[in-house]
């Protein structure tokens, strides 16, 4: 597997990564969502090598994150979701949750997860920093799948693990 991570380095079917979206907030995930893809196209992967998988909401993210890493069908996975501060405390626990479980998940997966879940006061915050044309977190996310993939392929585990 090619990791270099500029522009046009990595060969079409050498990587493949798991885009998992939550629906929950779509106008922000599909902003999330068309950025990571535009970033990782910029750097070399093809269509085909990007899965997308639709879960109902930032609380399905660790789940689905941890059933598609022990598929073994793709190289990382990057979990988009957001998670707007209401006025009751479902935010607490969902954003609690999501950040807990992905983290478990990365901890264990063997291949880079990547938290890409956007936690805000207010939609507008959620807007600007999802917007793929601005701020483009969904962009910084996907790199950041890239360049942990370069670490793990420069960094091996060792055979047991550790």
């Amino acid at each position: 597997m090619n990791m270099e991570t500029g522009p046009g380095s990595l060969r079409p079917g050498s990587t493949r990564i798991a885009l998992l979206v939550a629906r929950f907030n779509s106008m922000i995930t599909e902003q999330l969502l068309e950025g990571a893809r535009r970033r990782l196209l910029a750097r070399g992967l093809a269509l085909d090598d990007i899965g997308v998988v639709y879960v109902p909401g930032a609380w399905d993210l660790p789940q689905a994150a941890r059933r598609i890493a022990n598929s073994k069908m793709y190289d990382a996975v990057i979990a988009l979701g957001c998670v707007i501060r209401g006025e009751t405390a479902h935010f607490d626990y969902v954003a609690g949750h999501a950040s807990d479980g992905l983290g478990q998940v990365a901890l264990t997966a063997g291949i880079p997860v990547v938290f890409g879940v956007l936690t805000t006061d207010n939609g507008e915050q959620a807007m600007l920093r999802a917007n793929a044309y601005g701020m483009d977190r969904g962009g910084e996310f996907a790199q950041s799948a890239l360049d942990m993939l370069s670490l793990y392929a420069s960094h091996p585990e060792g055979p047991e693990g550790s």
